[in-house]
This record gives C-alpha cells, structure tokens and sequence, in this order.
C-alpha cells in the first residue's frame, strides 16, 4: 500500500494479499499474470479528492482443454467492474444529496471527477432502490399533492420536449409512534407520475399490488375531484379527507373575494393607499387570536368608516368560525361547528359566503373526515413539497423526468437501504 501527496489531492495504492486461485471453470490452480492498474475515485479526504489506484491482480490458466484463458481479481466491495467511483464514495455522495441537500456538480468537485462520472456511478443505486416493490410496505395513511417541476415547453418526450410541467407526489403519511410512544408523521414520498389529474393518480393506484390498496385506511388530498375520483375508484375501503389547511384557504379567499367586491361597489375602483378596507387586507387574512389590540382597533376603525363595510366584517366572522373548527381542541366539538358551518353557510346573504357553503357541501364527507380520523391531513405531502422545491433550486433546474424523480425520491425518503444513513 502507498500514499502519495499530489498537487491536486492524494493518490492511494491498494493491492490484495497473495492468496491461491483456483480456475472458476476447470478448478485448476491458476499461475500469476502480473497485476493492472484501476484507477478510482475514493471519497474525499481533509478536503482534498482522493484517487485510488487499485493495483488488480490477474491470473493465467495453464489447463491446455480449458476455455478460460485469464482471470482478474474482483472485489464487489471496494468497485463492481467497469466502475468509476469506489462503492463506498458512491453511497458517500448519496448520503451527501440525501441529508447535506448537496448538489451533483458540488460533489463532482469535492471528488475531483465530472458530474456524468458521479451521476452515472450512482444512478443505478437509486434505480434498484426506486425498483423494489418491498419499500410500499406497511403504508395505512395515504396523500397526494402536486407541484410544477419545469416551466418550459409541454412537448412531449418523444418530440423532444420535457413533457407535462406538473407531477402528481405520492406520500406515505402513516403515523409511527415516537421515542415517548407517541403518534407521529414522518412523511416519505412514494413515487412521482406526470400529470396532475385523476388518472395519473388512479394507473399508479392500480400498479400496486391489491395488499397495498386494501391497507389503506385513510387518503387525504387537496379539494380536487380528479384526486377523489381515483380514492373513490381504487382505494374503496379508505376514508378520503380535505386537507384542512386548503379548507381554511378558501375561507380567506372568500373574505377577500368580498373585500374586493365591497371596495368596487363602494368606491368605483380597487383598493389603493388610504382606503380603509385596503388598509386592513392583511389584518383581514389573521386569525382573530392572532391579532394584537391595535390590529384589532385598526380593523374597527376601518370597518366603521362605512356601514357598507359591514358585509366585509361579516364574511371575516364566517371565516373565523371555519378556522375554529379546525382549532378546536375536542374533536367533537369541532364536528358540531363544522356541521354548523355547512348549514349557515348555504344560507348566508353575501354570494361569495353562499357560494363556499356549495364548495363544502360537495365535500362534505372529507370535509367532516378530519375530526373521525384524528385530525389527517396533508401537511407531510406539502413538507415534501418544500423539500423537492429546495433541491431543484439546488440543482438549477431539471431536464429529465427520470433523474428529477429518482433524485426526489432519495431526498424525501421513499428510498430505502443498509447504507442509508
């Protein structure tokens, strides 16, 4: 073994004991060849790269009948063949993406090699681990989410565009007891599909095996019915629930539907510096036990300035009541709020109140789902998202489908191994 200091890092000389070596075809002892030199890239050391020159030896069968005419030396846990980096600077710069959020031209760097020399060493790491059907295993609480992952062209693939800008994110939101016992979410993103719409969701409900369908007992979801088709399609036993955080969004958007209205109908033009019903838009988006005293005499302030103002105040109060239903710390107190909430709403004077108690009419049963199941939710499927939005700005950008989503599958934990840390 030998160790050379370079001007452009360290070089390291490895080479196998002498040992006997017999032919894997006849069994013949084999005599001595001499060795070839490999040349590899090793993980870093005090911030410098690392070569590894691993000094292979080979073998001559001498057996005059025998097909095999040379051997050389393997050694599966220092490099397959035709490997470029050692497999364990391999897992090294996975682990790297995976929990430092490194990026794949940061660790070609670190590892004084290119990023197709670092990308094409561990891709098929993460396609063996994306391929094993075993990590869908044990799954009972099901989300689903989207996201835009590029803003070009919508050509397709073959045409040499990058296909649809959003992907439909699977994500394991099943609940594991915590070092107090206690129930947690430790969201883990499950696949990436093309598309947003329910039968994305649906074909890869129906390429999973009918024991992971059947173990799913609650699928949570954005108010979007192509994503409740496909639950009501393929997840037959499972309880669908609205996210609650979406919920509570339209009750916002409503307020500020009828601020807007409010303002055009009083004013003649949209809201600008020193109108009141401007001035209180953000208050109008808190949460009543948010707001400070000053907020609060802001808000009557404004709102006193015209008794028009009032249907603003009105829909802001109609809010507030569907936050607290959520809010609520007695599940079923918060149920018989929200019961309450689907039959004032529908009757409700002010159009834009009138027409969210439709919106949750409609969804009604994933509305009310959340005080049955524990308050489910999609907020691990939206963690994920955060996660996914930090590493493609990490990455400036993706042009392949298929790498975007074996490198977001890594980093959101849908991928599993022994060298995972």
């Amino acid at each position: 073994m030998e160790v050379a200091r370079l001007e452009a890092g360290l070089r390291v000389v490895v080479e196998s004991a002498r040992q006997m070596m017999g032919c894997p075809t006849c069994g013949v002892i084999v005599g001595s060849h001499g060795r070839r030199d490999v040349h590899l890239v090793d993980v870093p050391c005090f911030g410098r790269p690392v070569e590894l020159v691993w000094r292979k030896r080979t073998w001559r069968c001498e057996e005059a009948l025998c097909a095999t005419k040379s051997i050389t030396e393997q050694h599966h846990n220092l490099a397959p063949p035709r490997a470029l980096l050692t497999v364990r600077a391999a897992w090294w710069a996975i682990n790297q993406i995976r929990r430092e959020h490194a990026s794949v031209a940061g660790l070609a760097r670190q590892l004084g090699t290119s990023w197709n020399t670092v990308w094409t060493s561990i891709k098929p790491l993460l396609e063996a681990m994306a391929a094993d059907e075993t990590r869908f295993a044990g799954v009972s609480t099901l989300g689903v989410d989207e996201h835009v992952w590029h803003h070009v062209s919508t050509r397709p693939v073959a045409e040499g565009g990058r296909g649809p800008k959003e992907l439909t994110g699977m994500v394991d939101l099943t609940r594991h007891p915590d070092r107090k016992g206690k129930p947690r979410v430790r969201a883990r993103l499950l696949d990436l599909v093309p598309g947003r719409s329910g039968p994305a969701y649906a074909d890869w409900l129906k390429a999973r095996n009918t024991a992971f369908r059947d173990g799913i007992t609650v699928a949570t979801l954005d108010p979007f019915h192509g994503y409740k088709n496909a639950i009501v399609d393929q997840l037959e036993d499972a309880v669908a629930v609205a996210d609650a955080f979406h919920i509570v969004k339209l009750g916002g958007a409503a307020v500020d539907d009828v601020r807007r209205r409010v303002q055009q109908d009083v004013h003649g033009h949209r809201g600008r510096k020193g109108d009141p019903l401007y001035g209180i838009r953000l208050i109008l988006r808190c949460g009543a036990e948010k707001l400070t005293d000053k907020q609060k005499r802001r808000l009557d302030q404004a709102i006193g300035a015209d008794e028009r103002y009032e249907e603003v105040y009105v829909a802001w109060l109609c809010a507030q009541r569907l936050r607290e239903a959520y809010r609520c710390e007695n599940l079923r107190e918060g149920r018989k709020i929200a019961e309450k909430v689907l039959t004032s709403f529908l009757t409700c004077p002010i159009p834009e109140i009138r027409r969210l108690g439709k919106t949750l009419k409609q969804w009604q049963a994933p509305f009310l789902a959340y005080f049955d199941t524990a308050r489910s939710n999609n907020g691990g499927a939206e963690a994920i998202n955060g996660l996914i939005e930090l590493h493609r700005r990490v990455a400036r950008g993706f042009r392949n489908y298929d790498n975007y989503r074996l490198r977001m599958l890594l980093v959101g934990g849908g991928l599993t191994h022994s060298h995972l840390k």
